[in-house]
């Protein structure tokens, strides 16, 4: 295996980008940025630790629950997870941040770089009631970056096509992966994980 140890040799393999393509990156959220976050119920998170080691969390909600402050800022509310707290504590080691949004059904996505701070204003808070419920805390991102994503990855994957979904049976039942995975004395029932995750949602 060669291993490819510079950029001149990267682009070699590679065509150059067309003009499209470059062109496309913003500096701010224009009209079809906002609409794709209006309508996005999942995103990933990635950030990077002082251990220099990257990491990447997924995040979802229901639709409406990304807010825009303005054409540079975004609001994500951080609902209750594992308590690891791993992209918190990496955006206070480096605010710098990577999110991708999503949107069902959509093969395109929405990329948007920049930076991170955590806040805890009530006001900003009380943006994200849900079921008189409010987060302990809210990601605010400064967009530097920000351009829409081409449907390759998700045409290639098929992911929304459901005939192409993994079986369930080829799988063992995630109590059996969660005894493993975790070192756990005994299995969870898969009812024990759904009532969790209904108990602890928000």
């Amino acid at each position: 295996m060669a291993k490819i140890a510079d950029k001149a040799a990267l682009r070699r393999l590679y065509a150059e980008p067309v003009h499209e393509v470059l062109v496309k990156e913003l500096p701010l959220l224009d009209v079809h940025c906002r609409a794709l976050l209006a309508e996005s119920r999942f995103y990933v998170i990635a950030t990077q630790g002082a251990d220099g080691l990257g990491d990447v969390t997924p995040r979802g909600d229901r639709t409406g629950q990304i807010q825009v402050l303005d054409d540079r800022t975004i609001a994500l509310p951080d609902w209750p997870g594992n308590n690891r707290l791993d992209t918190l504590t990496n955006i206070l080691d480096n605010p710098a941040v990577g999110l991708l949004f999503v949107v069902p059904g959509l093969s395109e996505t929405l990329r948007v770089n920049g930076t991170a701070e955590l806040r805890d204003d009530a006001e900003l808070k009380a943006l994200f009631e849900t079921n008189g419920r409010l987060p302990l805390s809210v990601v605010v991102v400064t967009v530097r970056q920000a351009y829409i994503q081409c449907g390759k990855a998700f045409l290639r994957s098929q992911l929304w096509k459901p005939e192409t979904w993994v079986d369930r049976s080829v799988l063992p039942p995630m109590g059996v992966i969660f005894r493993d995975h975790c070192q756990l004395g005994e299995v969870l029932s898969e009812q024990a994980i759904a009532d969790d995750y209904k108990a602890t949602l928000y």
